[in-house]
């Protein structure tokens, strides 16, 4: 099993810093690894940091963690015995959206491919520096915060994108959306400035899988950009999904 530290960095301890104080209301991490080292290691430096941590060896244990239990962030490991970190992705995917992170040994491009479409939020590569995933983590939650703060209106270029009512509009002129496009189109709105998988589009509006997705996002951009061929913004994120750029 790779050790999770570079040889370059150790995580602080209280012995070498001040432990932060928890707080009530700091952002309560879900920690699920097998290795019995790591996850001790996550709980004490993810402690130090201010985060309260809870942790599960399996699957099966953080299903009932979460249970009885609401948590902010999950930092989830790859391969487990039994339903492994995709599979758990997975499941959890089709009634939550709670943000994870995912541990890897494998640093192959198609690890972190499948990880992304299957919904998480983000990845790291065994050996990590603590101090990485500590950042990567203060990221995630950041992002989150903001998805609750829709912005009323997107603006691109020419177009006006009114986001509660599902309106868009050029020079005053309401432009015609299916019901796909406007629900696609609010999931951008959520998710500012930030790439969004085929699978989360797909699952919006339930359009049937990631082709049906590819033809949908053609039909926004004959809508939205002067010469769709070469999109400003709405652009592909080649092997993870889309992110719309507005004004």
């Amino acid at each position: 099993m790779p050790t999770i530290v570079s040889t370059t960095s150790t995580p602080q301890t209280a012995s070498n810093k001040a432990r932060k104080a928890i707080c009530d209301d700091a952002s309560h991490i879900l920690v699920i690894d097998d290795d019995n080292r790591i996850r001790e290691l996550l709980n004490t430096y993810l402690r130090d940091n201010g985060f309260r941590v809870t942790t599960a060896k399996n699957a099966a244990i953080a299903r009932q963690k979460m249970s009885g239990l609401t948590f902010d962030l999950l930092v989830l490991d790859v391969m487990m015995p039994g339903e492994s970190g995709f599979d758990l992705t997975r499941s959890l995917r089709k009634t939550s959206d709670i943000p994870i992170l995912m541990l890897t040994a494998r640093a192959e491009t198609d690890a972190r491919i499948e990880g992304l479409e299957h919904g998480v939020d983000d990845y790291l590569s065994k050996p990590f520096d603590p101090r990485e995933l500590l950042l990567r983590i203060s990221s995630i939650l950041k992002r989150r915060k903001k998805e609750f703060v829709t912005e009323s209106e997107v603006r691109l270029g020419d177009y006006v994108f009114h986001v509660e009512r599902g309106e868009l509009k050029r020079d005053g002129e309401t432009i015609r959306l299916t019901t796909r496009e406007r629900d696609m189109l609010r999931v951008f709105a959520s998710h500012p400035g930030q790439t969004v998988s085929r699978l989360e589009l797909a699952q919006s509006n339930q359009t049937g899988g990631a082709r049906a997705v590819d033809v949908q996002i053609n039909r926004l951009r004959q809508k939205l950009e002067k010469t769709p061929e070469t999109p400003v913004y709405l652009q592909t994120v080649r092997g993870a999904g889309y992110i719309l750029y507005s004004d």
